[in-house]
């Protein structure tokens, strides 16, 4: 079992990190979800996540595609666009992921750190992103 914690780490590097470690096998549990960093202005990053949550169906606008709003499903949502979770391989790999936020069980002791070099001048934080995109829990 891995343990990575998300503070300041870029969503997209954590989540193809994390989907290799799935594919290999290992269980994997993302702490501190909310911390981690989506790099670019924040009027781009809402505009394209809203787009998402305006989808709807022509047929029938009432079954529109679900979209999380809340910072460990988004996480959870971005590492499962990095694997193939249509087949038996992938969704196995999908179901041994476990995304917390902040650190409820005291993971922090044996997490790694996941650097992938200097942070973005321009990035705003899951958390932020949820609270734009309407959420209303949380801090």
């Amino acid at each position: 079992m891995i343990v990575i914690d998300a503070s300041g780490a870029p969503l997209g590097r954590l989540a193809s990190h994390t989907a290799k470690k799935l594919l290999s096998g290992e269980a994997v549990i993302i702490i501190n979800a909310e911390k981690a960093l989506i790099s670019g202005g924040a009027k781009d990053i809402y505009a394209k996540y809203k787009r998402r949550l305006d989808l709807t169906n022509r047929a029938n606008p009432r079954k529109a595609l679900k979209f999380p709003r809340v910072p460990d499903r988004i996480v959870r949502r971005t590492v499962r666009g990095m694997l193939n979770h249509k087949t038996e391989r992938g969704s196995r790999a999908y179901r041994r992921l476990k995304v917390l936020m902040g650190d409820p069980k005291g993971y922090a002791e044996k997490a790694e750190r996941y650097a992938a070099g200097k942070v973005p001048r321009k990035s705003v934080s899951v958390l932020e992103l949820s609270k734009m995109l309407g959420w209303k829990g949380g801090e």
